[in-house]
């Protein structure tokens, strides 16, 4: 149910969105012009850098099979990202009506929140096709973008928010940890993460916003629903992860150029595994924004049980 005179803000709060929205303009960029500027990949080039990777781990691998298997999982990133947006621009249009009738500092930022989005989603599509031009047939996608985002849409706004912002706070933190230090990756798929992460720095500050906004209205057996909401989805997201590693695995081995014993299957798809699980879920977990906005709004008990959840990947 929405309000439809609209929600009034802190001054502070709306200052915030004020920031957002200099910023968006400020960073504005375009896909041809800015980020893929006519080029293509370089398949001599590695995709995703070893610190997301992991590939340095399987040492049965050689460079060249070890550069393969990063490409393949850069390719599974930006698949990912496009997938989620799916769901994370449907969310933040249905909270934007919350303020069409109020205040129009916050709408404007919100608005400008999903055009970004649909350009990231164009943006990781046009990546995907540059990556099918470049590498063997057979890669393939785990899960349908709108079927999940229904899935996740039914679940607790609260919980979606606290997804949403946990997906938007890791991307920082993987392009400046990981992928920009890395000098030797493509530069087009650096530039990619590059210029996302120009405007998730702001979309990460307006999910905080909607979400502190949000969770002040609930009664605490909402809250302790949207927890296990939470939780639900984490699992979800592990699922998907689980079939895509499995694809992924499938079509490295199938690509990669020779025969590999059982063992060594079996580590390439465990490991794959893991690093999927470490990009996609424990580094943001473990990412000190995310639980210092997390630890704000849940009570110990329910921490407990969100820990409880996290563990079995963590010994994965």
């Amino acid at each position: 149910m929405h309000n439809q005179t609209g929600v009034q803000l802190a001054d502070s709060d709306r200052a915030r969105f004020a920031r957002c929205i200099e910023a968006s303009k400020r960073v504005n960029w375009d896909i041809d012009r800015d980020v893929i500027r006519g080029r293509t990949f370089d398949m001599e080039q590695t995709f995703l850098p070893q610190g997301l990777s992991k590939v340095a781990e399987l040492s049965f691998l050689d460079a060249a099979e070890q550069r393969l298997l990063s490409q393949i999982q850069g390719r599974t990133y930006a698949y990912i990202f496009g997938l989620v947006e799916r769901f994370i621009n449907a969310k933040v249009l249905d909270l934007s009506r919350d303020h069409a009738l109020g205040d129009q500092t916050a709408l404007e930022a919100l608005v400008r929140f999903s055009e970004e989005e649909l350009k990231h989603q164009e943006l990781f599509r046009r990546i995907e096709a540059l990556a099918e031009e470049q590498m063997p047939p057979g890669y393939k996608q785990a899960g349908d973008p709108d079927a999940i985002a229904l899935a996740v849409l039914s679940m607790e706004t609260w919980a979606v928010l606290m997804l949403t912002l946990h997906i938007e706070l890791f991307t920082q933190l993987h392009y400046r940890e990981s992928l920009e230090p890395d000098e030797s990756l493509s530069p087009l798929f650096k530039d990619v993460f590059l210029f996302h992460w120009k405007e998730e720095s702001q979309h990460a500050i307006m999910d905080e916003l909607e979400l502190r906004r949000l969770d002040a209205s609930l009664s605490d057996a909402e809250r302790d629903k949207a927890v296990d909401d939470f939780i639900a989805l984490v699992g979800a997201v592990d699922g998907l992860l689980q079939l895509q590693a499995a694809e992924d695995t499938r079509y490295f081995l199938e690509i990669c150029g020779r025969s590999l014993g059982k063992a060594e299957q079996e580590a390439v798809g465990a490991g794959v595994l893991k690093a999927y699980r470490w990009q996609y879920i424990l580094s943001g977990a473990q990412h000190r924004p995310f639980q210092r906005i997390l630890g704000d709004l849940i009570t110990e008990a329910q921490a407990q049980r969100v820990n409880q959840a996290l563990s079995p990947l963590m010994a994965a």
